[in-house]
């Protein structure tokens, strides 16, 4: 499965009209409830927008036709002259996957209601029986130890998530008869000091798996405040537990996955709604919702819709147009950029609502440099081709091709094409890097310019992603961060480093 690993929020604004458009060309593809932002057209030059300018008046403006839009939409050229598009709570009324899932959480649900939690078998987990949902042997292995054994007290996993409900703003979480607060004289008789230690340590954990699966993501961490660096691992484990239940290779008297991924569902939408938890991996997620109250449950939700999409026979391994892909890295990618907003912030005069746009377009950028680095990987080891039909048919690249590995002049000019759209939504991310509140800038750019060197990597290599995967050295990385930090500089918009606009 692949799911980017970083996100960037800030804000790019570059238009000298505004309009909106509706959702009629995706309904059409039997997608609905999508939101779609004001997008902005570039006629003569690039103009600063203030983000404290009103934005009201942007539905008065008819520039771009229905037509035009649907054009652009079917073109694949969503960039800097196009609309972005939020896919936020997307249903797609056509997927057999979406549709699966649905019909396996009403018999969860229905289960659970006859015969309680205990009457459904869920966790797979591989060797270990006792593993905690979402930690398989696959995570075990990459971290190098179990993952999730140090507390198999669950009352004192428990009384955590009580303390924690406890500080929690008034009115965050609803009431629910699972998710008891502590009352003041709890907390002055019970030893609150073990249940930080017991939350200190789930960071840890987070951290340790967070390292083993996504090395250039931890390093950005690294970055940094320490309450910033936890909340994002907090996000990450749930992101890879929620990969290893769709994508762990399963026996045939092992848990359907689709049962465990409905449980793992609910277990979200009992976090955001009550607080609740269920396992002591659970605690840096609902600490992280505290301390950061506008975190949004729509994006963990649509990342699991994006999930969906790789699975075999449920889901989809073919994309005909850059439109469907779009939605697909959305959905792995660009939620990511959605969930870790609150926790970078905003400078001051900016909100959540116009830094969206860069966020969900570094998504954009960072998913179609996975999906161009692991072209010959993803054919022969999964039989999937992520690359659009519609741009393999324009410059003459067949599947047969891709699966032979035969790199010719015609898969060359294809792989320059997505080059150019993958670094035009870097660019359109770049500009908002500003945007950041001012201790997230750093990490943010640092994250940027060492994946987009995967691009780099990609050309060094003659444009073979059939036969050679593009790699970035740790030591390459490192030697990053000085530029990345002269960039978040003022003083680098007047001298700007060699190659930079």
């Amino acid at each position: 499965m692949k799911f980017a690993n970083i996100a960037l929020t800030g804000v790019v604004i570059t238009a000298s009209s505004l309009c909106q458009i509706d959702a009629f060309t995706l309904q059409s593809r039997g997608l609905t409830n999508v939101g779609i932002t004001q997008y902005h057209y570039r006629q003569h030059q690039h103009m600063s927008v203030s983000p404290m300018e009103e934005t009201e008046n942007a539905s008065s403006s008819d520039a771009a036709s229905r037509t035009k839009i649907e054009n652009e939409l079917a073109s694949g050229k969503i960039l800097e002259d196009g609309p972005v598009i939020d896919f936020g709570s997307i249903k797609d009324t056509t997927s057999k996957a979406e549709r699966a899932l649905a019909n396996a959480r009403e018999e969860y649900i229905a289960a659970i209601h006859s015969g309680g939690k205990g009457a459904v078998e869920l966790g797979f987990a591989g060797d270990g029986d006792s593993r905690l949902m979402g930690i398989n042997d696959e995570v075990v292995q990459e971290v190098g130890r179990e993952v999730g054994s140090f507390c198999s007290d669950n009352t004192k996993v428990q009384n955590c998530a009580a303390y924690l409900r406890s500080n929690a703003p008034k009115g965050l979480f609803e009431s629910h008869d699972d998710a008891r607060l502590m009352s003041e004289r709890d907390m002055k008789t019970m030893d609150t000091s073990s249940l930080v230690a017991l939350l200190d340590e789930a960071y840890e954990e987070s951290g340790l798996v967070t390292e083993a699966f996504a090395k250039t993501f931890y390093l950005g961490t690294q970055l940094l405040s320490e309450p910033a660096q936890k909340a994002i691992w907090a996000v990450y484990v749930w992101c890879r537990r929620t990969d290893e239940i769709v994508d762990a290779p399963r026996k045939p008297e092992d848990v359907n996955m689709l049962t465990d991924l409905s449980a793992w569902e609910l277990r979200l939408e009992n976090l955001f709604r009550y607080g609740i938890v269920e396992d002591v991996l659970d605690l840096p997620l609902l600490d992280c919702k505290i301390k950061y109250p506008n975190l949004p449950i729509e994006p963990f939700v649509d990342m699991v819709r994006g999930m969906l999409m790789d699975i075999p026979d449920l889901g989809q391994d073919r994309y005909d147009t850059f439109e469907e892909l779009h939605l697909y890295c959305y959905r792995v990618a660009g939620t990511v950029g959605l969930m870790t907003m609150p926790v970078f912030g905003c400078a001051k005069g900016y909100t959540d609502a116009v830094a969206k746009e860069p966020a969900l377009s570094l998504g954009v950028a960072f998913q179609l440099t996975n999906i161009l680095r692991d072209v010959g990987e993803d054919a022969v080891t999964r039989g999937r081709i992520y690359l659009p039909r519609d741009d393999m048919k324009k410059f003459g690249v067949t599947e047969e091709q891709i699966y032979a590995q035969k790199l010719d002049d015609n898969y060359i000019a294809m792989t320059k094409f997505q080059i150019e759209r993958a670094r035009m939504y870097y660019e359109r991310a770049l500009r908002g890097v500003p945007m950041l509140s001012p201790e997230s800038r750093l990490p943010v750019q640092s994250s940027l310019d060492c994946y987009g060197k995967i691009l780099e990597k990609i050309e060094e290599n003659g444009y073979d992603t059939l036969t050679k995967r593009a790699y970035v050295s740790k030591w390459e990385k490192l030697a990053t961060i000085p530029f990345s930090w002269y960039r978040t500089l003022d003083i680098s918009k007047v001298l700007p480093l060699p190659g930079d606009n």
